[in-house]
């Protein structure tokens, strides 16, 4: 993958996304910005992008209790974009398995 693009994002509402509506996920770099995502995923991936849209996905406080005190601390903050492809065109994610 390219620095923009971290990992594609495969839950089961975005592959439902993906197989009904042509939307697929992706972790991103917090810095990039939604014409960066698309020339990254039209360059990776041979698709032409229709739309980008993009959100900062707040990290969450985690507790752990163990056998001798408590750990306290919080998973990262990330950016998600989700990317809208043109009617036909598809990526195939499971490719490189």
């Amino acid at each position: 993958m390219s620095s923009i693009i971290i990992r594609p994002l495969i839950t089961e509402k975005m592959t439902a996304q993906s197989e009904n509506e042509g939307r697929y996920g992706f972790v991103v770099d917090r810095k990039s910005n939604k014409v960066e995502i698309r020339a990254a995923v039209e360059k990776e991936f041979n698709v032409k992008v229709t739309g980008v849209r993009t959100m900062i996905v707040r990290g969450k406080d985690r507790t752990r209790y163990t056998k001798t005190n408590i750990l306290r601390g919080s998973t990262s903050t990330w950016k998600k974009a989700i990317v809208t492809l043109e009617k036909g065109e598809t990526i195939d994610l499971y490719s490189n398995l």
